[in-house]
């Protein structure tokens, strides 16, 4: 069973189909797309039935952990975090996140998801090793992941074709002893 995680802010609760519209819109945000590094797009009418079918089966996989980013005071949709390519054996996982539209941004809303995630991944789920990717140009996600705790692990050089430009990723990771050490706030 998929946990909620319950911060002040925010809510962390199990992706539904219902999500899917939610997703297409964030999806459609020209900034949400840069940020994320999102190339493909499709038909209106084919990305919705798309949508609903991913978000219909994220509930069957063992190996991720799909999350919807629900505003407490609103209850509408303000993006997902995600536990993917967990790796059993060596207790590992990657991290993502964004939030649904720019009207969300310098909120706490990214800040207080990613810490709820990182308690569940680390406190509950027992990993030993969360890693993520951020792009260059987001220079506000790489100083929350630096806020809770990540440390810069190196740069995928020009891993990104952007509007005619190479952009660089940075790999960043966070390991159970930080973690615990912290709780997400150094």
């Amino acid at each position: 069973m998929k946990p909620t995680l319950e911060g002040r802010a925010v809510l962390l609760r199990p992706v539904r189909r219902t999500d899917a519209c939610a997703l297409v819109a964030m999806l459609a945000d020209p900034e949400v797309r840069r940020l994320t590094g999102t190339h493909r797009t499709l038909a209106p009418r084919e990305e919705l039935r798309q949508a609903e079918q991913w978000y219909s089966s994220r509930g069957d996989h063992t190996d991720r952990l799909d999350l919807a980013i629900v505003e407490r005071v609103t209850g509408a949709y303000a993006g997902e975090a995600v536990l993917t390519d967990l790796d059993r054996d060596n207790r590992s996982c990657s991290f993502r996140i964004a939030l649904a539209s720019r009207r969300l941004f310098g909120r706490g809303y990214g800040t207080e998801a990613t810490r709820l995630l990182l308690a569940h991944a680390f406190g509950t789920v027992g990993l030993h090793r969360v890693d993520l990717e951020v792009y260059a140009f987001n220079p506000r996600a790489l100083r929350v992941y630096e806020k809770v705790g990540f440390v810069w692990e190196g740069t995928k050089r020009q891993a990104l074709y952007w509007d005619g430009e190479w952009i660089d990723a940075h790999v960043m990771g966070m390991l159970a002893r930080e973690w615990l050490a912290h709780r997400g706030a150094p």
